[in-house]
């Protein structure tokens, strides 16, 4: 249809570059600084250069992590729980960051579980090296550091926090400061061990032996911690013994390993509390692994339906390609989707009795759905690649791609109500163009179905996009591909069917009543949609949402004028416009920092009686106490989300079987960007929502359907 040729030009555009901008904060940032302070943690930027920081100097940086009573961070490997610290560097041309220096971690025990980590105080240096390509402003002779360092602080709870850091390091005179800090920091590294180490595999425990530890240590006992992660059981029991100068130990295999090293990297430790040294040691590793048991389950799958998955089917990849375009089609049921459907209908009815025309539209919708899945799909690839932490439906966690969606709906909703004819507003010539190019139509309302539907996960999509993130990029791409051409195929079919157009009703004076119909759909998409942004940025961005669209419709009904009165209305409605987007524009962009009436920090779906908030780490800590967990992962955006919430994980005699099974309800909100659900996501080899996961102390995780029944979910239950 004609009023989506406007949008080509100028929404589109808008649209893609808000999504290609998303992961940058929409927050007001504070000012950079080197020490970031929160409730559980001070986070201070130090450096080390007690000769300068020119070439070939030794530099040192350090993120010192300074905890409050009872909380701790993570090592490298976190152990059955928890996330290691990670840094991320912005550095001047020429000067490149090492890898951190990890002092030696200690063992924390939770329940039946153990971590690995640190308490109290603790400095993460990491080297610089200064080539002779770095060049300081001859003005400025310093060499500035910017640091974003993310870390997982938990004490019975856990809090994912983010502290962006700014450094000056004058180039010609000494940085020895923190020099004390520093030193001790070297002090509690492990040192290489000269003697050699092997581990052999002898069904599920790993034998070790350990030679050339210092004499002082002989007789003593040791603590064991092993860099690879999920390759033994922190928690489980182990025994050690000395042979001589040869230490070796008896370690239990991980359940659910997830690694099968042919070299251990390891740290051993020896002393009491604060006299403790280490040594680290690479471990040949003799023998063959166990096939290591998966936690993947298919949707729909015989696992699926029994709720109890002994063993994750395999995925192949031409399996997921099936279930790509199968997801595809299915994709069109999704509620979501409905508003373009309308359009497509009248689009339909419009070209039935013009079989050429018909059939150029089929193929020029299928092109935009096909380009624009791989776009996103692309997108995310690449975004994803420089370590943002993305999944499908990405976009939408951007209070100005949700904005501009808003304001395009409401658009939309105008020109079907007969408010205005994007004629009236654009020049002939482009009028004129989009007469003779009604493909171009069928090619936007193609994108924007894709930009629509795309939140949605329908039925054998999730195993499908969680596989194409581990695959090469060629091979992901041709996964979104098969969901592109899924959603298509049954347009592009039925506009190359005769039969079907013979059963189309002819065009009449009932297109125009259709037509005026489909408006109420497209405002009703604008009110999910305000109220999606009242989940990111708080009753002030969704009030100063409904405020623009105001001022949009007032432009828009300024321009539909005629006569002198014209231009002086419209101009009056641009300026009134321009005033709120300048007064209220900020609030729509900016994530809300606090709890509100709309948004938490856990989100306002996580809030509601008996649903908890997830946090990192609280499953693990629940199943240590033998409870079992049921984890809703969810998005104010996600219409089948909503649906699910709202019907079956709402019924009573459900929520009485969850409190007779002693099930604790977690609820985890990704409306807005988290990069700890999309890590939870990606270990259930997800990466979309809605994401239902049954969990139960020493067994895989059970995976249930996108879309969820009563049934099923009490059937999982039943297998408790």
């Amino acid at each position: 249809m004609t009023f989506l040729s406007t949008f080509c030009r100028l929404l589109t555009a808008f649209i893609f570059i808000a999504i290609s901008a998303m992961p940058a904060r929409a927050a007001a940032q504070n000012a950079l600084k080197s020490v970031v302070i929160t409730e559980q943690v001070r986070a201070e930027l130090m450096a080390h250069a007690p000769d300068g920081a020119d070439p070939g100097k030794p530099v040192w940086l350090g993120l010192q992590l300074r905890h409050q009573p009872d909380w701790h961070t993570y090592w490298k490997n976190s152990g059955d729980s928890g996330q290691p610290t990670s840094l991320r560097w912005t550095l001047p041309v020429g000067v490149l960051a090492g890898d951190i220096a990890w002092p030696i971690p200690q063992k924390l025990p939770i329940g039946n579980l153990a971590n690995y980590g640190y308490s109290g105080t603790v400095l993460l240096p990491v080297p610089l090296t200064i080539t002779p390509d770095f060049k300081p402003a001859p003005f400025a002779p310093d060499l500035e550091v910017r640091l974003q360092a993310d870390w997982l602080v938990c004490r019975l709870e856990c809090v994912p926090q983010t502290g962006e850091f700014v450094l000056h390091l004058p180039v010609n005179s000494s940085t020895a400061l923190n020099a004390p800090e520093f030193d001790a920091a070297f002090q509690a590294a492990p040192k290489a061990l000269a003697g050699p180490s092997h581990v052999t595999l002898e069904g599920r425990s790993l034998n070790l032996s350990v030679a050339g530890l210092p004499a002082a240590w002989q007789g003593q006992t040791l603590e064991f911690f092993p860099e690879t992660p999920e390759v033994i059981e922190p928690a489980g029991r182990w025994s050690q013994n000395w042979q001589g100068a040869v230490w070796t130990a008896t370690l239990p295999m991980a359940t659910h390993r997830s690694n099968s090293p042919n070299l251990l990297p390891l740290v051993l430790v020896a002393g009491q509390s604060g006299q403790r040294s280490g040594f680290v040691t690479q471990a040949q590793v003799s023998g063959t692994w166990p096939v290591a048991a998966a936690a993947e389950v298919l949707p729909g799958s015989a696992a699926t339906s029994g709720n109890r998955p002994a063993a994750a089917l395999p995925v192949s990849f031409w399996l997921a390609l099936l279930g790509a375009l199968l997801g595809g089609l299915l994709l069109n049921l999704m509620p979501c989707v409905f508003p373009v459907l309308a359009i497509k209908l009248i689009s339909f009815a419009r070209h039935a009795e013009d079989r050429r025309a018909h059939q150029a539209s089929g193929l020029a919708y299928s092109a935009g759905v096909l380009l624009s899945f791989l776009a996103l799909g692309a997108l995310m690839l690449i975004l994803r690649s420089a370590g943002e932490q993305l999944g499908w439906g990405f976009q939408l966690q951007s209070p100005a791609v949700v904005a501009a969606l808003a304001a395009l709906f409401t658009l939309i909703g105008l020109n079907l109500a007969g408010m205005f004819e994007f004629g009236q507003l654009l020049p002939s010539r482009l009028a004129t163009l989009q007469a003779s190019h009604p493909a171009l139509d069928a090619f936007l309302s193609g994108m924007l179905a894709v930009l629509i539907a795309s939140p949605c996960t329908a039925p054998f999509m999730g195993v499908s996009l969680g596989l194409a993130l581990s695959l090469p990029p060629l091979q992901a791409l041709l996964i979104f591909a098969a969901i592109g051409i899924g959603m298509a195929l049954p347009y592009l079919a039925a506009s190359w069917s005769p039969a079907l157009a013979r059963k189309l009703p002819r065009p009449g004076a009932w297109m125009d009543r259709f037509r005026r119909a489909m408006a109420f759909p497209m405002f009703a998409t604008v009110v999910w949609l305000v109220w999606v942004l009242g989940q990111q940025t708080g009753i002030d961005g969704a009030g100063a949402l409904l405020a623009l669209l105001v001022g949009l419709a007032f432009v828009v009904w300024a321009f539909g004028l005629h006569g002198p009165s014209r231009w002086p209305i419209a101009i009056f409605s641009i300026a009134i416009f321009a005033g709120l987007l300048w007064a209220t524009g900020k609030n729509v962009l900016q994530l809300s920092e606090a709890p509100g009436p709309l948004a938490s920090s856990s989100g306002p779906l996580a809030s509601s009686a008996p649903w908890q908030a997830w946090q990192p780490g609280r499953v693990d800590q629940l199943l240590a106490t033998g409870v079992p967990v049921f984890v809703d992962f969810t998005a104010a955006w996600c219409v089948t989300c909503q649906y699910n919430k709202k019907t079956t994980l709402a019924s009573a005699e459900l929520l009485a079987d969850f409190a007779a099974r002693k099930v604790t309800l977690l609820r985890a909100d990704w409306t807005r960007r988290d990069p700890a659900i999309t890590a939870a996501l990606s270990q259930l080899g997800r990466n979309g929502v809605p994401v239902y996961v049954l969990y139960q102390a020493g067994q895989s995780p059970v995976l249930l359907s996108e879309i969820l029944s009563v049934a099923e979910v009490r059937a999982a239950l039943a297998a408790l």
